[in-house]
C-alpha cells in the first residue's frame, strides 16, 4: 500500500490544480467534500473543539441542527452529477447518529463517489457498518481512554463505553470487505504515558491505521506547544518504538502528533484548498475546512439552504477569496502544509519553470 496520509494527493489532479487561482475564470468541483450531518452526538468529550467556548472552532454552532434527508439526497445527487470524487462524514456531531446515513451512504455506494466517515464508534454496527465494509473506502474513529475507567473521564459516558467500541471494531473486522479501519489517537497530558500500549491494544483488534493526533487547548500556536511540552519527547519515543515493533503489512502509525508546530501561522492572503476539500455543514452553511466550521464571522463561504449545492458551487468564483488566511485563520489548520505546497507550486515563473 502507498502512503496514506501524503500532502501530494492533490497534484494528481493538474486540472484542478491549474483552476485554483483568480487569474482564471473556470470553476471545477471540489475533488473531496466533508459533510457534517448531525450535530448532535453521543459523548462529551472535554476537548472537544465544537464545544469548547474559548476555541473558535464551532462558536455558531447549533447542537439541533441536522441536514433535512431530502437535502442530503439532493447534494449526494449534485455531487454526482458534478464528478465530485469523495466524500467523508464528520462531526460537529456523530455521524452514525444521523438518522438517514444508512439511507445516504446506500445511494453512494451505487455511484462512482468514494466515501469515508470519521466516528466515535459507538454506533458503528449493524446494517451501516455492513454498508460501509462492503463499499466505504475507510472508516475513522477518534479515540482517547485507554480503558473503560478513563473513557468515562475523557467523554462522560456509561461505564463499559470503551470495552463496546473496541468490541465494535473488532466486529467490523470481521464483516470483511475493503473498507479500512483507522484510529485518530487524540493525545492530552492523562493518556500521554498510555500511548504504546494503546497502539498495541488497537493493533490487536485489528485496526489497519492509527493516526497519532494532538489534542488542541488554545488557539494560540505557544500555548499548545507549551500544553504538550511536559511529555512531548515521551511521546514521540513511544511512537518510534511502537513503529519499530509493531508496524509491519496491515498495520500502520502515522505521528501527525509531531507536526503541530507546523499547523498554525499563514502568511498567504488567500486559501486555495477551499476549492479543493471544504466543508457542508448540518445548518446547510458552506465553510473552506474543518478548523473554520460554524464560524460565521470568519469561514462563511455561502448558504445552500436556498439553492442546490451544484448551483451555489459553479457561480461567483469571487467567493474562493474573500477569506484571507493570514488575518483570520493564525489558529489550528490541517491544511496549511498543503496550503504552502499548492501555492509554491502556482507561483512558479513560467518562463522560468522548465529549468527543473
Amino acid at each position: 500500500m502507498g502512503t496514506l496520509y501524503s500532502k501530494s494527493k492533490i497534484f494528481h489532479y493538474k486540472d484542478k490544480l491549474d483552476s485554483l487561482s483568480s487569474v482564471t475564470d473556470s470553476i471545477l468541483p471540489p475533488v473531496h467534500i466533508r459533510i457534517k450531518p448531525t450535530n448532535v452526538c453521543g459523548h462529551s468529550c472535554w476537548y472537544c473543539a465544537y464545544k469548547a467556548e474559548d476555541l473558535q472552532l464551532g462558536k455558531d454552532m447549533v447542537k439541533k441542527d441536522m441536514i433535512p434527508r431530502d437535502k442530503m439526497l439532493e447534494i449526494i445527487d449534485d455531487a454526482i452529477e458534478m464528478g465530485v470524487k469523495a466524500i467523508t462524514f464528520s462531526g460537529g456531531g456523530e455521524p452514525f447518529l444521523y438518522p438517514y446515513l444508512l439511507e445516504t451512504v446506500q445511494k453512494l455506494s451505487s455511484s462512482n463517489i468514494q466515501f469515508a466517515s470519521l466516528t466515535n464508534g459507538s454506533k458503528l454496527e449493524g446494517e451501516v457498518a455492513k454498508v460501509f465494509a462492503e463499499y466505504g473506502t475507510w472508516i475513522r474513529v477518534s479515540m482517547d481512554g485507554w480503558d473503560d475507567e478513563s473513557y468515562v473521564k475523557y467523554r462522560r459516558t456509561g461505564l463499559g463505553e470503551y470495552t463496546r467500541i473496541m468490541n465494535n471494531m473488532a466486529n467490523f473486522k470481521k464483516l470483511g470487505g475493503k473498507c479500512y479501519l483507522g484510529v485518530s489517537l487524540i493525545i492530552d497530558k492523562e493518556n500521554a504515558p498510555h500511548v504504546f500500549d494503546s497502539l498495541k491494544r488497537l493493533k490487536d483488534v485489528g485496526v489497519n491505521s492509527v493516526k497519532a493526533s494532538p489534542c488542541i487547548v488554545s488557539n494560540n500556536a505557544q500555548e499548545n506547544a507549551e500544553y504538550h511540552k511536559p511529555f512531548f519527547e515521551s511521546v514521540r519515543q513511544q511512537i518510534q518504538r511502537a513503529k519499530s515493533d509493531l508496524v509491519e503489512s496491515g498495520f500502520e502509525i502515522f505521528d501527525a502528533y509531531h507536526e503541530l508546530d507546523l499547523k498554525f501561522q499563514k502568511d498567504y492572503d488567500w486559501c486555495p484548498y477551499m476549492q479543493i476539500l471544504h466543508v457542508i455543514g448540518a445548518d446547510l452553511n458552506i465553510y473552506p475546512c474543518q478548523d473554520k466550521a460554524y464560524n460565521l464571522e470568519d469561514g462563511l463561504i455561502g448558504s445552500i439552504k436556498n439553492q442546490r449545492y451544484k448551483d451555489f458551487w459553479m457561480s461567483d468564483k469571487s467567493k474562493f477569496f474573500k477569506i484571507n488566511p493570514s488575518k483570520v485563520c493564525n489558529h489550528h489548520c490541517v491544511a496549511n502544509t498543503k496550503n504552502e505546497l499548492v501555492l509554491d507550486y502556482l507561483d512558479v515563473d513560467r518562463d522560468h519553470m522548465m529549468f527543473v
